[in-house]
């Protein structure tokens, strides 16, 4: 391939796509129909470049032309500020409004469990030593379960916690498809703060165990319990998905939600972060309390009033109607 030929053939036509990508909002209908010819003739030509003769600099030349083409055509994408408000005020609200059942039950269900956790290893302390030793046990009761909360400089802290929040969020949704994973993840940190809990109050620690742990942890494990339950129910739209549905598309329609929420989790781990790095450690428990079971309170109020309201006019926390695949009703 002659490639100096090859610009001297075609710069003509480049050089009037560039115009009328330019002119993107002043172009008549027939202007519109060159700039498709054009956009198509100007891709094959990036095509034939890239494998015949890849010159790095036409490249990058056509790649930028063909981009600017593209977007004249396709138009300016949502306006950043406009997506984020709708993304808060609807899409992520109404997707743990809808998802209500699955996450209310899970948080029953996990609360149950550590519960009888808890009350099992507080009254059958032989039990705990199947699992700690009663060297680690008393440094627990009298150290490092207190010092936890204050093992890095508070920004440090809340950035480790929220990061690894966010991944235990994250595995709930990616491996709900699966269901098995999110039941035993769920098992395990069950398992493990029954343990816990089990060992401080049966040492006459209650209020240090339950104090800490809920002025962080009523908004924390709200948000894992929402990641579980929406994993949960991504998974389940496979297994029964409705009779109007295929099953790849109830499992496509159930994963988008599930990414809106993914997205909306970051955020409210954040907050849980911080109150765990600079409220739980530093303030006396009747305050932090207050500060978390506000935050909490704030957190169900949002997504019942934004929720509710989505969901009255139709939302899903799906892409909108013109987005999506097209698809045909199933009976």
């Amino acid at each position: 391939m002659d490639l100096d030929a090859f610009v001297v053939e075609h710069a003509g036509e480049w050089r009037r796509l560039e115009r009328l990508a330019a002119r993107r909002r002043k172009l008549s209908a027939a202007d519109a129909d060159e700039l498709v010819t054009l956009y198509q003739r100007a891709a094959t030509h990036l095509s034939l470049v890239r494998s015949r003769s890849p010159d790095p600099a036409l490249v990058a030349r056509l790649s930028r032309l063909v981009l600017a083409a593209r977007g004249a055509l396709t138009g300016s994408p949502t306006r950043f500020w406009p997506a984020v408000i709708r993304f808060f005020t609807e899409s992520f609200p109404v997707a743990v409004y809808r998802a209500t059942p699955w996450w209310v039950g899970v948080a029953v269900c996990f609360i149950g469990v550590t519960g009888w956790l808890l009350a099992h290893y507080a009254t059958h302390p032989a039990d705990v030593l199947r699992f700690v030793s009663q060297q680690e046990v008393d440094d627990m009761v009298n150290r490092s379960f207190e010092e936890y909360y204050r093992q890095a400089a508070p920004q440090n802290f809340a950035f480790a916690v929220w990061t690894n929040n966010t991944q235990v969020a994250a595995i709930c949704l990616a491996s709900g498809v699966l269901l098995v994973p999110v039941l035993f993840l769920l098992f395990v940190n069950a398992f493990n703060t029954g343990l816990v809990g089990g060992v401080m109050v049966g040492n006459g620690r209650a209020g240090t165990f339950f104090g800490l742990l809920l002025v962080h942890g009523m908004l924390e494990l709200t948000a894992i319990f929402v990641a579980a339950g929406v994993g949960l129910r991504i998974g389940w739209s496979w297994i029964a998905p409705g009779p109007y549905r295929t099953r790849g598309r109830a499992l496509a329609e159930a994963g988008r939600s599930g990414m809106v929420v993914a997205l909306g989790l970051a955020a409210v781990l954040l907050v849980s972060g911080v109150i765990e790095a600079f409220v739980t450690p530093y303030l006396p428990i009747p305050v932090g309390l207050v500060i978390g079971g506000g935050a909490w309170l704030a957190f169900i109020g949002y997504v019942v009033i934004f929720g509710r309201s989505a969901a009255a006019v139709g939302a899903t926390g799906d892409l909108a109607a013109d987005e999506r695949e097209a698809a045909v009703p199933t009976g």
